[in-house]
């Protein structure tokens, strides 16, 4: 051990400053009663291990049949090492007694003398020796101590249950104050929403629902709060479930107003799902499989998405991987998504650099009771995303999302056959169609409900089959990203030939207004987590009527809903570690529809875990 070389080193050296005879008593006496005191320094730190240990178990921190067989485990090794040593100075020993005798010549007994040399050995060494050895100790049985609590997982996590060391928790909240600010001479835009709710027009009208607020400016609080549960089930298989605040009948928004006389805010389960990673044996995951509520699975931005918008139902994402070896794929870290992260309104989907990927999903949108006509959404979607340069990363993803059963389709004179077409949410600016209107001899829509041709009951005039495609150019200028990113979207499905045959004259304008585009540049952090993180953007939009689905599309930009175009700017700066403000200005115009201008400022407070 490192005790006994230390010490015998010490002694030889002694030997050559002052040696004494054996028989000296009072040498002896000094000599005992210094290897005493450093037996006694060695018992100490002795007792000090194993106190450790015992408080450790005493606190929870390690249980006793674990600390037994750490001690077990010292001791067997101390023994150890003490035989081998003890067989090693024998042998050192004997070596050197066989010099000495060849030295004095033959007949000369190693047995005969009976005096034996012992070095002195000074002060000063011993204090060196002493510091020495404690300092050696100290550090093998913490480096001892730490492997140990690595290997076994000592701690809170290795004395709570099985499932909470294998649960992730997640939080975030926001506090909002948005102010929409209106021009005088906007025109007026009916409410078809609150029109289906209450039943047609005039009854909407006795209640103020009517028409959409176009001319009043408003200013509101909200708060988003939202907590989230990841529980690995099993070896690349976890379930999700997430909490949030939410209205329950808006898709696109966890927003609870502020300002309800005292009544509890409403909270709902806005994501519960599974995820099953297929991960090989440099794991490297090659596909994903979703069920249940989940996040987006789309690289998108929030033209086509609201980022607080949750898909429901199955999807998958599989991957083909290129330059798997290179330390630039291996070391790259993503910034977060749409849930958490600095940049909301564009989700990057699959965070793979160099890669290959195809999405595929399926989503029901509305059970429709005793009939096989139910909503659905199909989508697919596949995309290169690849680290350009060190510094420069470039993703490009094409997608078709294809909505089955919901254009409305109308209901003969007193029938009620095809009440489901109408849709569960709006916001504005798809082309709308009366289902049950009023001919003056629909006894399902009459002049108790609506003017004779107004509508009691409207649907969405057009399918919608979207082709959608968004390219993003990230470069890292040192930690401060340029992203550029652009995005389009057509959609296919708008039939006016169709839409004049089944609806014939009840469509005020019967063009085609399908084309929707964003060009958007962000500077700044991918990411707020720290104090004094930041970034800005700058988007203009324009997105026509029937272009995405009004229901899905961003609730922010324009008040919600399409048939709008304009500027979008912003920025996030970090206040403190995982705190944020974000700050946005929209000034935006209707492009054909009724006038509509709208200016909205947003300054959102943030914080996450």
């Amino acid at each position: 051990m490192i005790v006994v070389r230390n010490t015998l080193a010490a002694v030889l050296a002694g030997a050559f400053l002052s040696p004494a005879m054996a028989d000296d008593k009072e040498d002896l006496l000094k000599l005992k009663k210094q290897m005493d005191g450093e037996r006694e320094e060695l018992l100490e730190l002795k007792n000090t291990a194993v106190n450790l240990v015992e408080l450790f178990v005493e606190q929870g921190l390690l249980d006793k049949t674990k600390a037994e067989r750490l001690l077990n485990k010292a001791k067997a090794k101390a023994q150890t090492e003490a035989k081998q040593q003890l067989v090693k100075e024998q042998a050192e020993e004997t070596l050197a007694d066989n010099a000495a005798a060849a030295e004095k010549g033959p007949g000369a007994g190693a047995g005969k003398s009976k005096s034996v040399y012992v070095g002195y050995v000074p002060e000063f060494v011993k204090e060196e020796i002493r510091q020495q050895v404690r300092a050696d100790l100290k550090d093998e049985v913490v480096k001892e101590v730490k492997a140990d609590a690595k290997d076994e997982k000592w701690g809170i996590p290795g004395a709570l249950p099985e499932w909470v060391a294998n649960t992730k928790l997640t939080f975030d909240m926001r506090v909002r104050g948005a102010d929409d600010f209106f021009q005088e001479d906007n025109g007026a835009l009916l409410d078809y929403l609150a029109i289906n709710e209450e039943g047609g027009h005039l009854p909407a009208r006795s209640h103020g629902k009517e028409f959409l607020n176009t001319t009043k400016d408003r200013f509101r609080f909200s708060e988003r709060f939202r907590l989230g549960l990841d529980m690995k089930i099993a070896d690349h298989l976890k379930a999700g479930l997430r909490l949030a605040t939410s209205n329950i009948r808006n898709p696109v928004s966890n927003d609870q107003a502020l300002g309800n006389t005292g009544q509890s805010f409403e909270f709902a389960i806005d994501r519960g799902f599974l995820q099953y990673d297929f991960v090989d044996k440099k794991g490297n995951d090659w596909f994903t499989l979703y069920g249940g509520r989940f996040a987006n699975p789309w690289v998108s931005t929030d033209v086509v998405y609201d980022p607080d918008l949750s898909f429901q139902g199955f999807a998958g994402t599989f991957r083909y991987r290129f330059n798997q070896d290179s330390t630039r794929v291996k070391t790259y870290k993503a910034a977060l998504t749409n849930d958490l992260g600095g940049r909301s309104g564009i989700n990057f989907g699959p965070q793979t650099p160099d890669t290959v990927f195809a999405t595929l999903g399926v989503f029901p949108i509305q059970e429709i009771n005793l009939s096989t006509s139910d909503k659905w959404l199909y989508g697919g979607q596949i995309g290169a995303d690849w680290l350009v340069q060190d510094a420069s990363r470039l993703k490009v993803a094409a997608a078709y999302y294809g909505y089955k059963n919901v254009r409305a389709r109308r209901n003969a004179n007193g029938s009620f056959a095809y009440d489901w077409t109408a849709p569960e949410f709006i916001q504005k600016g798809n082309s709308m169609v009366p289902i049950n209107v009023n001919d003056g001899f629909n006894p399902r829509c009459t002049n108790a409900q609506s003017a004779i041709g107004q509508g009691c009951l409207y649907g969405l005039a057009s399918d919608f089959r979207i082709f959608n495609f968004t390219g993003i150019y990230d470069i890292d200028f040192s930690g401060t990203h340029v992203v550029l990113t652009a995005d389009y979207a057509k959609n296919v499905g708008y039939d006016a030939a169709r839409i004049e045959r089944e609806f014939p004259g009840l469509l005020a304008d019967n063009t085609d207004q399908t084309d929707a585009f964003q060009i958007r540049l962000d500077v700044g952090d991918p990411d707020i987590r720290r104090f004094m993180d930041w970034n800005v953007f700058l988007s203009y939009r324009y997105i026509e009527r029937d272009a995405v689905l009004d229901a899905f599309t961003e609730s922010l930009f324009h008040g919600g809903g399409t048939d709008a175009k304009g500027w979008w700017i912003g920025g996030s700066y970090g206040l403190a570690r995982n705190t944020w403000v974000n700050l946005r200005w929209s000034s935006t115009d209707s492009i054909d529809g009724p006038k509509l201008s709208i200016d909205t400022a947003a300054v959102d407070l943030n914080v996450r875990f």
